[in-house]
């Protein structure tokens, strides 16, 4: 079996959520835990991180990777989905798993994942955590997939939980409320692990509150604790200067990123105030923070976040996909200069169009599309859609024909967007 056929017969015969969606996802982590125990309870044999939340868990993850490997640590890294490559979702110090190590696994383990049945998700966690065993890793941060307290990567033990952002995702397998989605959430907060919540949001602080007391874990809110101001992005240089305030003694922090959204302040503050928590855990100096944050992308491969692709005319791409998520990066769109703004966008199939499409603006061209996966929504059926809430444009079968179409179509001073879904953010970049 070649890498190829390897991973055929991972999307083939084991379910994918983000391919199929919902009819992929387990409501309980029976086949982790049997997989977990035929691998050795891999896991177990380096200390862990794990990383929650709707949105941000992906960035955070990344710059708490980045400042790990800035501080000397091997470290491993766990994230999904991925965008161009199936490695990218398992990386040691940022190089991404061989194919090698990915079609042996498979090979070695064929019969009993055969057997068990797995989804997608729970065999590509079982594969990272025996990867990073097998690499030695002194650590690995470990994102969440979906939820929390049935995610496939709720079976560690880590050092520190953290949970970014709440918002309104995935509301079909996690809840109709924002306590019920911040409950889930909360699923990763293990007794007497501390836990750092990145932001303050009123709808759902007593959820956390109430369960860290109930586990024992000590409890911290970043934004109470750090303040991050982002100065303008610079296109040209293609990063973005910052400041961050200890807000109980006055020292600040200064640091550059080439992560251009507005949202990353709230990410870098949680990634400041996990590291105030991790001091005594692990060795790392405030250089260590800065640098790290600052070389994210180049040393984790970061993508897709507020992503500059060409610049005459600008063309951006971002992955934020549920209503606070895209909130933040329309917003943004909305101060960037420009002619006139055309937005290739599309969303899957599964999307409430009626809580996002509102937020988009009426005055740009739209170029609606579709990914290349089972999940996407018809491009004809976004474009008709869309048109009830005042959104013009044309519909295209493919990314690549929509993205073609806008940049013929571009003044070398308009702005193109491309969003609304990860998997057309996958096909741009």
């Amino acid at each position: 079996m070649n890498y190829d056929q390897t991973l055929q017969f991972l999307y083939s015969r084991l379910p994918a959520y983000h391919r199929i969606g919902k009819a992929a996802y387990k409501s309980d982590l029976d086949n982790t835990l049997a997989l977990d125990e035929y691998l050795g309870h891999s896991h177990a044999k380096y200390r862990t991180i794990h990383v929650g939340g709707t949105n941000g868990k992906g960035s955070v993850s990344h710059m708490i990777a980045s400042v790990l490997m800035e501080a000397g640590y091997k470290t491993g890294l766990y994230t999904s989905p991925h965008l161009k490559d199936f490695r990218e979702r398992i990386r040691v110090n940022g190089k991404m798993i061989p194919r090698s190590a990915v079609t042996g696994f498979v090979k070695q383990h064929e019969k009993f994942i055969s057997a068990l049945e797995p989804s997608f998700f729970e065999m590509t966690v079982a594969l990272a955590f025996s990867y990073f065993a097998e690499c030695g890793v002194d650590v690995a941060v470990i994102e969440v997939g979906l939820g929390g307290r049935l995610d496939s990567t709720n079976i560690i033990n880590p050092v520190l939980s953290v949970i970014t952002n709440i918002g309104h995702d995935h509301m079909d397998l996690l809840g109709d409320t924002m306590e019920k989605i911040a409950a889930e959430k909360a699923g990763i907060i293990k007794d007497k692990i501390p836990v750092v919540i990145s932001e303050t949001q009123s709808e759902v602080r007593s959820v956390f509150l109430s369960r860290a007391k109930r586990s024992g874990s000590r409890i911290s809110f970043a934004d109470q604790n750090y303040l991050c101001e982002l100065a303008e992005f610079d296109i040209l240089k293609g990063r973005r200067n910052f400041i961050v305030k200890e807000l109980s003694d006055d020292s600040s922090f200064e640091g550059s990123t080439p992560l251009g959204g507005d949202y990353q302040s709230t990410n870098i503050q949680a990634v400041f105030q996990s590291f105030k928590v991790l001091r005594g855990t692990f060795s790392f100096t405030g250089k260590n923070i800065l640098t790290g944050i600052g070389k994210v992308t180049a040393n984790t491969g970061l993508m897709g976040r507020w992503q500059i692709l060409d610049r005459k005319p600008l063309t951006i791409c971002d992955t934020g996909h549920n209503k606070e998520g895209l909130e933040y990066v329309i917003s943004q769109m909305g101060k960037i200069p420009a002619t006139r703004l055309r937005i290739v966008l599309g969303f899957v199939n599964d999307k409430d169009l009626r809580s996002v499409l509102p937020l988009f603006p009426a005055d740009a061209v739209y170029y609606f599309t579709r990914a290349a996966v089972p999940r996407a929504l018809d491009e004809k059926t976004l474009k008709l859609e869309a048109g009830r809430f005042g959104l013009r444009g044309d519909s295209f079968p493919d990314v690549k024909t929509a993205l073609r179409a806008a940049r013929s179509d571009a003044a070398a001073t308009d702005l193109i967007f491309i969003g609304g879904s990860t998997f057309i953010v996958a096909e741009a970049v």
